[in-house]
């Protein structure tokens, strides 16, 4: 059962916490983690690709010459695929690439991804994660007090628009509640922070 070290926001140690096995301390499965990385990035793709075949192509409605008797090759249309100015065959069309992976599949991946996180000592869990206001530079003051670089994932239980405006702004930040973690965002961030409450949240969600 991993044993990390709790951190309040100005950097400060208070406590200890045990996570679970069935989530925080599972063998990465490494297979599955490219799976589903490969899958949430054909999903974000937009699909909107497109060309125009014979039909979308302007022009070409009348016949460029008769059928028989000139010596030439006949034709039907100066904007079928071979004539210059043609429509294209076979080209993209707009499509969605989105899939889906099995449940087993994607619960293994999430829990192989955060369980990798402790495997490289890049998990720390907060206390509690609060602003009065929004300010990013009280954000930035609570990163560099972790020792934490730019590029780092936090999540906490509930969304609070505070702590969201107060990230906005910083490049490599991105602020996540439970039911949003996924695997990209978390292997794509060098750093993953967790509130204690959300670490409690997912071992119920995911064990």
């Amino acid at each position: 059962m991993p044993k990390l070290t709790v951190f309040n926001q100005q950097g400060a140690e208070v406590g200890n916490v045990e996570l679970a096995d069935t989530v925080f301390g599972i063998e990465p499965n490494d297979h599955v983690l490219y799976q589903t990385v490969v899958m949430q990035q054909a999903s974000r793709r937009q699909g909107t690709h497109a060309v125009k075949n014979r039909s979308a192509v302007r022009g070409g409605g009348r016949k460029p010459w008769r059928q028989k008797g000139t010596g030439r090759a006949r034709q039907g249309s100066i904007r079928a695929p071979q004539w210059v100015g043609g429509g294209t065959v076979f080209g993209p069309t707009p499509r969605s690439y989105s899939y889906k992976l099995p449940k087993k599949a994607r619960r293994l991946a999430i829990k192989s991804a955060l369980s990798s996180k402790v495997i490289d000592n890049d998990l720390i869990v907060l206390d509690n994660l609060a602003f009065d206001a929004p300010k990013t530079k009280d954000f930035i003051a609570v990163l560099k007090s972790l020792s934490v670089p730019r590029k780092a994932l936090v999540v906490t239980n509930d969304y609070d628009e505070t702590t969201l405006l107060s990230s906005r702004n910083i490049p490599g930040v991105t602020v996540l509640t439970v039911p949003q973690v996924n695997v990209l965002d978390v292997l794509s961030h060098d750093k993953l922070i967790v509130t204690k409450e959300a670490a409690a949240k997912l071992e119920e969600v995911l064990g």
